[in-house]
């Protein structure tokens, strides 16, 4: 049975289950599915949380429109993902530890990095990827998979020096469930029982590879018993299940009870609407029309529908919010493009001493520099 077809005939009786189909708490009208209950987040939380995810929408369509328009390097679309990127990071505490993939955008930002960071990176400015002290954020890592057996060292070494209030929260795509990084990392999360939660956006395909191609198991979640800890699957277009889920798994992590094991793999069952990244050509692998279905779940409209239902949203409030985000966005945008990056710093730390061949492609550069100036290559950029 596909994903999209679980989605279709899933009817939960409990807003968590250990089943193999996904949890849900909304349907697609936003009301609260019979016997599921909306989590402990208060009417401001809510609104905020849908805002943050109307946030990631407007800033992704910005982000592509500027890296075809030559303002940015290549870039990793998250539409159709951000309401479970801004749910986890919403069921992360201050403390908590994330460690991204290079997707995660919205999550990074929810946990404390601003939107001029995620820009200026790809803009050639190397100190973008510096995260502040006072934000755990770990780099975005480009290897698949290459996060997973480095979240679960620091999760180790939580555990260790006794910090009980910490976790660590490792997003990862399905893709990265077929690399050996992944089955380390869980192999030792199980061994060592440590505070740490894997989040597998399943978002049906790496790359050009279909989900079904990644593994024979019904199912990513069900990979979390091979490793002796808990596995669960949660629809991840609904932003209230992703955060419930996520929330109790963090809760579980710092303090389980009883036989309660402390990792948790976590499959969030959703669909990449655009191409793996601005160099892909999704039309090449996949058909025309196959997003449509997943966009009548959309995390947008649902959360949207559903605080409307309950009094929460109107069409003022909405107008402020837009307000907002297009403020944020122009301002983040701004900031990006006024911070310089010197030509140099691409030949500096590749080596610990930099080669008579670097060295001379420096000094061609800034020679081409010297006789034509720096205004040719921005118009090329422009």
């Amino acid at each position: 049975m596909s994903a999209q077809k679980e989605l279709d005939q899933h009817d939960t009786s409990s807003p968590v289950t250990t089943d193999d189909q996904p949890i849900q708490i909304l349907d697609t009208d936003g009301n609260v599915r019979p016997n599921a209950t909306v989590p402990d987040l208060s009417d401001e939380e809510l609104v905020s949380m849908y805002e943050d995810i109307k946030l990631a929408r407007r800033f992704d369509q910005r982000a592509i429109s500027f890296q075809r328009q030559g303002r940015l390097a290549t870039y990793a679309p998250m539409t159709g993902q951000e309401g479970a990127q801004v749910a986890t990071s919403y069921a992360l505490d201050d403390q908590d530890w994330l460690f991204p993939t290079y997707r995660e955008h919205a999550a990074k930002h929810v946990h404390g990095v601003d939107l001029a960071s995620l820009l200026k990176p790809l803009r050639g400015l190397r100190e973008g990827y510096a995260v502040p002290d006072d934000v755990n954020v770990m780099p975005e890592y480009i290897p698949i998979a290459t996060q997973v057996p480095q979240a679960m060292g620091m999760a180790w070494g939580h555990k260790m020096q006794g910090k009980t209030d910490q976790a660590v929260l490792c997003h990862l795509g399905d893709g990265a469930t077929s690399e050996g990084d992944f089955h380390e990392g869980l192999n030792f999360a199980g061994v060592f029982d440590v505070p740490a939660v894997f989040v597998c956006n399943n978002n049906q395909w790496a790359i050009s590879v279909p989900r079904e191609r990644q593994t024979a198991s019904e199912t990513i979640a069900q990979k979390a018993q091979a490793y002796g800890i808990d596995g669960v699957r949660v629809d991840g277009l609904d932003p209230l299940a992703v955060y419930q889920v996520t929330k109790e798994a963090l809760n579980k992590a710092k303090s389980p009870t009883g036989d309660e094991l402390r990792p948790t793999l976590i499959e969030a069952v959703q669909y990449r609407y655009g191409a793996h990244t601005t160099a892909d050509d999704p039309s090449v692998y996949r058909e025309a029309d196959e997003a449509d279905e997943w966009k009548e779940k959309d995390p947008v409209d649902r959360l949207q529908k559903y605080l409307y239902n309950e009094g929460l949203l109107d069409e003022g409030i909405e107008a402020e919010i837009d307000d907002r985000i297009e403020a944020k966005i122009s301002d983040a945008i701004a900031e990006a493009e006024s911070a310089e990056a010197d030509p140099n710093q691409i030949f500096e730390h590749v080596y610990d001493e930099m080669p008579d061949r670097l060295r001379e492609q420096r000094d061609e550069l800034n020679a081409l520099r010297e006789k034509y100036g720096d205004e040719p290559f921005n118009e090329v950029l422009e």
